[in-house]
């Protein structure tokens, strides 16, 4: 059995916020609004679809780039190409069916099973970062519609050169909370305002520690976590393999 070798990519992903408290008729609505900006942004990048893999998930969409496209195009699509194309979808359409979304923007290798599975540490913090606490509540605090995440590798990599397109001053440090420990990242905009729920945990402890309580260690937000249940086996034929849980258990989203 020959063993996959992993494989240098761009990696994008991109959520819908809220999906699941839409009836079936807006999720198709939401799904091919979805699918026709990313497929705008990503050739607009000059990533044309035989220079890129994607794994459908429903409410969200995960796509492996070719690294022979500019990761500064790329980028670039994303800042402003991607919030004019949500912009001249949301504009028409009914309040009910908005369509927000979460992006994240990261690199590493993947490996590509004969099954056409995608396996892989760096994938699999792309999806931390995409479902953390952090870039959730940047979303549900702006009134635009899309809030947009970089890795370190793409921050050190491309932002903090400041090229064309791309200011450096309107990315800040992020820190996500995983089952791992905390991870690093760079999100576009403001910071929201909310403080993490990890933080407060930690005040609250404190609290009750210089008030002499007995000290009771917080147990971990769920919401700034994502919980991989089961064996991860990664995409097999673009289905998740294992029992695999992003976010809260039973959370709409």
């Amino acid at each position: 059995m020959t063993q996959s070798q992993p494989l240098f990519r761009t990696l994008l992903l991109i959520d819908t916020e809220r999906f699941s408290e839409r009836d079936d008729v807006q999720q198709s609505y939401l799904r091919r609004m979805l699918f026709g900006i990313v497929d705008r942004v990503l050739l607009s990048a000059g990533a044309d679809p035989i220079l890129r893999q994607r794994a459908d998930r429903g409410d969200a969409v995960m796509e492996l780039i070719d690294p022979s496209v500019p990761l500064t195009d790329l980028l670039r699509a994303l800042l402003k190409g991607a919030p004019a194309e949500l912009h001249a979808v949301n504009r028409l359409a009914a309040s009910s069916a908005q369509l927000r979304l979460r992006a994240v923007l990261a690199t590493g290798f993947v490996h590509i099973d004969e099954f056409d599975g995608w396996v892989g540490t760096d994938l699999n913090n792309a999806c931390r970062l995409l479902d953390g606490e952090p870039l959730r509540a940047a979303l549900r605090e702006r009134q635009d519609d899309y809030a947009l995440c970089v890795s370190q590798s793409v921050h050190s990599g491309i932002v903090a050169h400041s090229h064309l397109g791309i200011p450096k001053d309107d990315f800040h440090a992020i820190t996500v909370p995983t089952k791992n420990g905390p991870m690093g990242a760079w999100l576009h905009g403001p910071l929201p305002q909310a403080a993490p729920a990890s933080a407060s945990a930690s005040a609250s402890a404190s609290a009750s520690a210089s008030h002499g309580d007995s000290a009771v260690a917080p147990a971990p937000s769920a919401a700034s976590s994502v919980h991989f249940r089961g064996t991860n086996h990664g995409l097999v034929a673009h289905h998740v393999q294992g029992d695999v849980t992003f976010g809260n258990p039973g959370e709409g989203r």
